[in-house]
């Protein structure tokens, strides 16, 4: 598995300083749990999931998460987790008969509605619940969290697989005031107990929105609505502390088609003229069609704040989420710096004339950018998200 491996050798080489590192879905922990990029959502019960992934139609798919919950409806529960079967068992066979290979299978996860779904979808999926990579705990709190944990041990043993949990963030309990900081301390307690099979921390920032009757239009980003951007400031203070090593993925952006515009787009003419000239022009033509300079901007705001990755519900998010997580060369030099010279100096002018770099303050920053790099790559000096977006 690799970063923007549908680029030829001779784009990849011109793109990059650094090249995105080959990386397997049973590597080490820590390492895929910054590398899930734009996770893709879709209902268990789609058509032609097995076929897409084998003939690898969805460009860039890295993860993906297949529904039984809110995207099923409650008629349809049954059939769907049979369906799901279905889809993992041609996945299996397809990998068995190779017609792909085991390690160019995303990372699949299966969102389930309880914690006994999780036996039974895997009970249907037989050998075949070898090709998932683990499983997302909706509505996760301190009432069931341990179940849905004891429960993932219990098929992980069975399979001889390590299997993860990624807890999604969205009761009443976790937004309302009076009980956050009481909720988040009971969760973390939960999640330091089963740390080994932690993958992510997700925020369901539709469900949250959702106590309060909201829903962000097309001329805002999540942090713009404040009871939800003031719930994920905790979210982020309990969690991404450089101590507690929990990796928080950003929140679903859920518009790929343009309404009526309110505000000016989110992305500037100026770098896509400059550099492709009218060609440029009609690719942020194309990007603000699909309202894509929305999410280009929450994803840059999720960054800022310190998540990693982003649940995304449309194929066409899957190159803008990523294409942001690439390295730029300036801040790839620039963290080398800083650990090169850590226990040397105190502070230093970058390389670019443009600021201070303090080494102790960035220490921790520098690190998580290194990480970055490993997996996404670095960009060459003169290149940017821009020339992904092609």
């Amino acid at each position: 598995m690799r970063y923007f491996n549908y680029l030829t050798e001779e784009e990849r080489k011109a793109l990059f300083f650094i090249e995105p590192a080959h990386f397997r879905r049973n590597d080490d922990k820590e390492f895929i749990s910054h590398a899930l990029g734009a996770t893709l959502y879709m209902p268990a019960n789609k058509e032609k999931i097995a076929e897409d992934i084998i003939l690898k139609k969805n460009k860039g798919l890295i993860s993906v998460v297949l529904c039984l919950e809110d995207a099923i409806s409650d008629c349809e529960a049954d059939n769907a987790e049979h369906q799901l079967a279905v889809h993992l068992r041609e996945l299996y066979s397809a990998v068995r008969h190779g017609k792909i290979q085991d390690d160019d299978l995303p990372f699949i996860f299966i969102r389930v509605r309880h914690p006994e779904q999780i036996l039974k979808v895997t009970a249907l999926a037989g050998d075949a619940r070898s090709v998932l990579a683990g499983f997302v705990f909706p509505k996760f709190s301190y009432h069931n969290g341990r179940d849905y944990f004891e429960v993932l041990k219990k098929i992980s043993y069975v399979s001889d697989k390590q299997f993860y949990g990624m807890p999604i963030l969205e009761t009443p309990d976790i937004i309302h005031w009076e009980t956050r900081k009481a909720s988040l301390s009971s969760v973390t307690e939960i999640l330091d107990e089963y740390y080994e099979w932690v993958l992510n921390v997700r925020i369901g920032a539709t469900d949250l929105s959702s106590i309060f009757g909201i829903r962000r239009g097309y001329d805002v980003t999540v942090y713009d609505i404040q009871v939800i951007r003031d719930c994920m400031t905790d979210i982020i203070n309990n969690f991404c502390r450089t101590d507690r090593q929990y990796v928080v993925s950003g929140p679903v952006w859920e518009y790929f088609l343009s309404g009526d515009r309110v505000l000016k787009p989110m992305l500037r003419i100026t770098p896509f003229q400059e550099r492709y000239g009218e060609a440029g022009r009609e690719i942020r033509s194309k990007l603000l069609n699909q309202y894509l300079d929305g999410l280009i901007y929450e994803t840059l705001l999720d960054k800022a704040n310190g998540l990693v990755g982003k649940t995304v519900i449309h194929p066409s998010h899957i190159i803008p989420v990523q294409s942001m997580y690439v390295v730029n060369h300036e801040e790839y030099t620039d963290a080398c710096s800083i650990l090169d010279n850590d226990g040397k100096a105190g502070v230093m002018k970058s390389i670019f004339n443009n600021k201070m770099n303090e080494i102790k303050p960035h220490k921790n920053w520098a690190k998580k950018i290194l990480i970055r790099s490993g997996i996404y790559g670095v960009f060459n000096s003169s290149y940017e998200f821009i020339n992904l977006l092609r």
